[in-house]
């Protein structure tokens, strides 16, 4: 495997110095436009070869509307293409010596001109039968940032302060990487998000209602984020830096060079980053105590503890796509790529506790520290071949091969009172195999049929440990250490059937066949599970359109949401001594049928693009808090259980003493979610733009667990309004507001969050080159606030995971601008063959 990186070194400049080889001559020319005879950027000129019956070679204009290739000599024919303009051919050129072609005129094409506008709305939102396609290149307030911060900034999702993306306020989102799980999402999708550089991103799909050909994976839906690769002749590329406060710093990089029938590749990432971040937590416990009867058989004044945390996290990640396409002809194309992730990370964590009695009295003060430290490793290798047919794009047949390992090992040393009292170790090692195979056939002008395989192959193995400090050595606590192999196997098969009829009518239906194979193998206590599962999984898209300016959307589709690894861990894992997160063996999948019915309105200077969905699960997942029978005492650092000998005489003698609360998952019945949303976008001139997006949800949930009704009713939302505007001199000026609106569940009732995002981007070098400054929450607003209400315990905290910051970027292109890197990137990390509507 050490040798593949270098495989491709070799072939990549054996294919350069083979082209180099041939007798070359230097063709030169300029392309205008013949209309207002003004000097066309960025033209594109090819060389198609008779002989060789492909295109051998060709190049860009430059400022002046200039260019000069070096072209192998033959006969060619000579196509000048523009987006929006008639492409110009020269037939039957044979090029044996230095040509200058002169001035080669072209015209707007009338005809696609209407085209060119759509493709302009495609930075907002372009709409099709399954899915809303965004565009992020034009966003300023993400330069410099993360995955996260784009997933942020798009309708429909949202992100919260500890980094969970959730889609139209579902979490269970699947989190795709050019159509397929990838390395660069890893083990934890959060933390992963966090890392990967905004400007690696071309675009995100949306996917509410997803068709047949997706995983069914994910009741919220999906989330597919298209990175960019350029297919441009010739070496291109872009190149950011970036630094801020708190201390932030990184620089990436994206190169591309195609020549002849090879395309070389590469995207590279070094970032470091300081993340400050702030907690406070305010907890009663009552400490009566009753009997099965509900009787009371202890009567203790109730316990009060304040919480005050504080964390320093810092993180060094590197991350590097490699890879090769082989344009084996002009109809069948070859691509590997190999991608390497290193991220180290170090989080300090103070904990300081008050505990106070009933009178509101100081009775002790503990500090905790907890310096993690966590090394993540991850290596991807994929190979993809793609086939077309008859010289049509759309009849096509694809093969994926991919595989990765991902290595996360975290470790700690706990200190209590400046006292060494635990350490805690997990090493984490997963590895995952894809198998894919897609065919699509167009059917006469308006008709396709899809087919295809997935299989996924993961095996994830977490070995767990923690040992108390005694006597000057480490004790394995063998009643919650743990090794945990989890393997799921799925299987799947589709097809699926588009077809429009007349000018107006489109609809895409399918089925989608899952076998599920899930083995839990809890080495530690030698208890090997089995569960196997088959589901159906159909889907139906249909679109109408109205008139010109009006269309309407209805998607129906059912998902599932499989419980992972840690979700079915029968061994407690702590957070603290007194809290402790507890897997369920026994929970089942969550099943959700969905319905999506969606109105796209263009008038004047507004877009609308809204939509009404109801959702029904069953066996939803829902995390409850218990008590686990657990006390702790915290003056000499001891845990100890009701039921054991001489609890009453032990736990007598101490104050500070606590009890243990456990979070664990279970299926509660059935969840019923109803939704309103609607993106109105507002364009009174070019240089001003503005756009809302309004998300209204109402989310009821009804099941009881060990006699507890955990029932409850929440109706919640969220706002953003995003403003841009081009100041005197080009300065573009953005303004994002977000507000997060309150919710709640059967135990917890969260505060609404309010924040504002500030960015100012100059483009220099003549367009070649950007300088942006971004502030991220300007009012240092974005926490979350939460009170939980249980039978134990009630308790009011605040969290904040990163603090106010400001960020400046540097972003130079070279053979590449804007407009035109964002035009030729399009159609990169497709999933199957994609079935359009024109709304």
């Amino acid at each position: 495997m050490k040798l593949i990186p270098y495989a491709f070194a070799l072939l990549f400049l054996f294919s350069s110095n083979f082209i180099a080889a041939q007798e070359e001559v230097h063709i030169t020319g300029v392309v205008m436009d013949k209309d207002v005879n003004q000097p066309l950027e960025y033209a594109t000129i090819a060389f198609f070869s008779k002989k060789e019956n492909r295109i051998v070679t060709g190049g860009i204009t430059d400022m002046e509307g200039k260019f000069d290739i070096k072209v192998p000599k033959d006969t060619y024919d000579i196509s000048v293409e523009y987006i929006s303009y008639t492409t110009k051919t020269l037939p039957n050129r044979t090029l044996n010596r230095d040509t200058d072609l002169g001035v080669l005129g072209i015209a707007i094409d009338a005809q696609a001109l209407g085209e060119v506008s759509i493709i302009a709305e495609r930075t907002s939102v372009e709409i099709k039968l399954d899915k809303k396609i965004y565009s992020v290149g034009q966003d300023l307030t993400v330069r410099g940032g993360t995955v996260s911060d784009v997933l942020d900034n798009i309708p429909s999702v949202s992100v919260d302060v500890e980094g969970n993306v959730s889609l139209r306020g579902n979490d269970n989102v699947t989190i795709l990487i050019n159509g397929k799980p990838s390395g660069l999402v890893g083990l934890n999708s959060t933390d992963a998000l966090r890392q990967l550089p905004a400007e690696s991103i071309e675009r995100v799909e949306v996917i509410t209602s997803p068709s047949a050909r997706y995983d069914a994976e994910g009741t919220g839906g999906i989330l597919n984020i298209i990175l960019r690769r350029s297919k441009l002749q010739g070496l291109n590329g872009a190149i950011t830096a970036n630094a801020g406060h708190p201390t932030t710093a990184g620089i990436s990089g994206n190169i591309n060079y195609r020549t002849g029938d090879f395309n070389f590749f590469n995207t590279t990432s070094y970032s470091y980053r300081e993340s400050p971040g702030k907690s406070s937590t305010e907890t009663q416990y009552f400490n009566n105590r009753f009997d099965d009867n509900g009787n009371l058989i202890e009567d203790k004044p109730d316990t009060f503890l304040n919480e005050e945390g504080e964390s320093d996290r810092q993180s060094k990640n590197l991350t590097t796509n490699v890879g090769l396409e082989w344009y084996i002809t002009e109809t069948a194309s070859l691509t590997t790529s190999l991608l390497y992730r290193n991220s180290d990370q170090e989080n300090n964590s103070t904990n300081i506790s008050k505990e106070y009695d009933i009178n509101n009295n100081l009775t002790s003060v503990s500090e905790r520290f907890d310096p993690e430290i966590e090394e993540d490793k991850t290596v991807q290798y994929s190979v993809n071949f793609n086939k077309q047919f008859n010289d049509n794009s759309q009849h096509k047949l694809t093969f994926d091969f991919q595989y990765e390992t991902n290595s996360e090992n975290e470790s700690s040393v706990i200190t209590q009172d400046g006292a060494t009292v635990e350490r805690v170790i997990t090493l984490q090692d997963n590895n995952e195999i894809l198998l894919q195979a897609d065919y699509v056939h167009p059917i006469g002008e308006n008709s396709q049929f899809e087919a295809g395989y997935r299989g996924n192959f993961n095996q994830m193995d977490t070995d767990y440990s923690l040992e108390f400090y005694e006597d000057g050595n480490f004790e394995l606590d063998t009643d919650v250490s743990n090794n945990l192999v989890y393997r799921d196997y799925i299987n799947a098969l589709y097809t699926q059937f588009g077809s429009k009829v007349g000018e107006k009518f489109s609809y895409l239906m399918g089925l989608r066949m899952e076998g599920s194979r899930v083995t839990i193998d809890q080495k530690t206590t030698n208890d090997l599970q089995k569960k196997d599962y088959v589901g159906f999984f159909p889907t139906v898209n249909l679109g109408y359109v109205i008139d010109d300016n009006q269309s309407m959307q209805l998607g129906y589709n059912r998902r599932i949401r499989r419980p992972r690894s840690r979700f079915i861990n029968p061994f407690p894992s702590r957070s603290s001594p007194t809290s402790v997160f507890q897997g369920n063996p026994d929970i089942d999948p969550s099943y959700s049928n969905k319905v999506d019915l969606g109105y796209l309105w263009k008038f004047s200077k507004f877009t609308l693009n809204s939509s009404i969905y109801y959702e029904r699960a069953t066996d939803v997942f829902s995390f409850i808090s218990e008590p686990t029978g657990d006390f702790y005492i915290r003056d000499i650092n001891f845990t100890i259980n009701e039921n054991d000998p001489g609890f009453e005489d032990i736990t007598s003698q101490y104050e500070s003493v606590i009890p243990v609360i456990r979070r664990t998952p279970i299926n509660l019945a059935t969840n019923d979610r109803f939704g309103f949303e609607f993106t109105l976008s507002y364009r009174p001139s070019r240089k001003w733009n503005m756009n809302g997006n309004f998300n209204l949800y109402q989310s009821t949930t009804e099941g009881f667990y060990n006699d507890v009704d955990y029932g409850a009713e929440n109706l919640s939302w969220f706002i953003r309004f995003n403003n841009k505007y081009t100041l005197p001199g080009n300065i573009d000026w953005q303004t994002r507001l977000f507000y997060m609106g309150p919710s709640e569940d059967a135990q917890n009732k969260r505060d609404g969050m309010f924040s504002t995002d500030l960015a100012f981007s100059k483009d220099v070098f003549d367009d070649r080159a950007s300088i942006a400054f971004n502030v991220s929450d300007v009012f240092n607003t974005r926490k979350r606030s939460m009170e939980s209400f249980t039978p134990t315990f009630i308790s009011a905290s605040e969290y904040q995971w990163s603090q106010r910051s400001f960020n400046i970027s540097f972003t130079y292109r070279f053979n590449q601008q804007k407009k035109q890197q964002r035009n030729m990137e399009r159609g990169n990390g497709g999933d199957g063959g994609d079935f359009d509507f024109e709304g």
